[in-house]
């Protein structure tokens, strides 16, 4: 420990009579070294503050720089806002007027129809009353078989009541214009009545001349010649069935099948009863045998088909007005898009589609479509 001690007092060298000794030189290198390093600490402390004050400005003019984008950005999205707010409004404001007007069309147009079925609804139930009324009545007729030989006593007077029967119960069930009587066909043939078809169809041949006169002879003949009777009515039907399949059955011309008319109800329930063969072999050469009923409903069936016939013709007719709403709406979309920043002009092309979407077809001009929506 001593000679440390006189180690480090050991003199090196004299500067101005002072001494210097190693120990000294040590105390003096390490007050040297604690000197520099609190310098360095003091200038780095005093290089990291000017730098954290530099990001500090830096961020502030970031953040001021994005508080303006953002502020700037708000405007633009207000103002867009309310442009589109008010072209919007402008727009369902054209839009639910025009429909309110469709809606308002529809409406009587609908109101129209349902009152025009109810009404055809009433005469059809009127009509079935009458059908039940006429059937009790036929019903009651034929029970009256003397009555009724004493009417048909000679074949003019026979052919002339199955006539007036047949062209009765026509003219009661079907409109004017929708039938003919006696008309004459390409062969030169005229039957008792033409039923004219909907649709370009080809028109129903009905003939009312039935053999009676071979039907009485079966009532007259007693046990023994109702045999015979019985053949020679079969053969006179068959040929009547036979010349009814060839002089009335036109193709294109006329219906496929033609109605044979019997002005009895009781002789029609017998010929289907007791000649099944005559009513089998009417069907093959497609001949339908009909009695005074069944002629009244085949009529009922008929005037029903012109009937939805006609309301189809209706409906095309609404949906023909509901396209062209929708092309008064596009074209109103078209001519927006088209000048989106000329508010007067746009103003003027919504009052020109309104006028074109509101005006009668028959002022614009559309030809076949707006004369068939003038005549609706």
């Amino acid at each position: 420990m001593t000679t440390l001690e006189s180690l480090f007092q050991q003199p090196l060298f004299m500067i101005g009579g002072i001494h210097a000794t190693i120990g000294g030189m040590l105390i003096a290198g390490g007050v040297l070294l604690l000197f520099f390093g609190a310098l360095a600490r003091w200038r780095s402390a005093q290089r990291e503050r000017q730098m954290a004050q530099l990001r500090a400005m830096e961020a502030d003019a970031r953040m001021a720089e994005i508080l303006r984008a953002q502020t700037e950005m708000q405007g633009r999205i207000a103002a867009m806002a309310n442009v589109f707010g008010n072209r919007q409004a402008e727009l369902n404001q054209a839009i639910n007027q025009r429909i309110d007007g469709m809606t308002h069309h529809i409406g009587q147009s609908m109101a129209e129809q349902t009152r025009s079925t109810h009404e055809n609804l009433r005469r059809l139930q009127e009509r079935l009353a009458v059908i039940d009324t006429a059937q009790n009545n036929i019903q009651a007729l034929a029970k009256d078989v003397v009555g009724l030989q004493a009417i048909l006593s000679n074949k003019q007077t026979r052919g002339a009541f199955g006539q007036s029967r047949m062209e009765t119960i026509i003219a009661d069930g079907l409109p004017f214009g929708a039938y003919e009587f006696q008309a004459t066909l390409t062969n030169g043939v005229r039957p008792d009545c033409l039923v004219k078809m909907p649709n370009g169809q080809p028109s129903l041949v009905i003939d009312a001349k039935f053999p009676l006169e071979a039907w009485n002879a079966i009532r007259d003949a007693g046990p023994e010649g109702a045999k015979l009777a019985s053949q020679q009515f079969r053969r006179d039907i068959e040929l009547h069935i036979r010349d009814i399949s060839e002089k009335y059955l036109i193709q294109g011309e006329t219906q496929d099948t033609a109605f044979m008319f019997v002005p009895s109800e009781s002789i029609f329930a017998e010929i289907h009863e007791n000649f099944e063969a005559v009513v089998q072999k009417a069907h093959r050469a497609r001949v339908v045998i009909v009695s005074p009923s069944l002629l009244m409903l085949s009529i009922q069936v008929i005037q029903a088909v012109l009937k939805d016939q006609r309301m189809r013709e209706q409906a095309h007719l609404i949906q023909g007005e509901v396209v062209r709403l929708m092309e008064a709406r596009r074209t109103r979309a078209q001519a927006a898009a088209a000048f989106p920043c000329r508010p007067a002009r746009r103003r003027t092309d919504r009052h020109l589609i309104r006028q074109a979407g509101t005006a009668r077809p028959e002022d614009r001009g559309d030809g076949i479509r707006g004369r068939r929506i003038a005549e609706a």
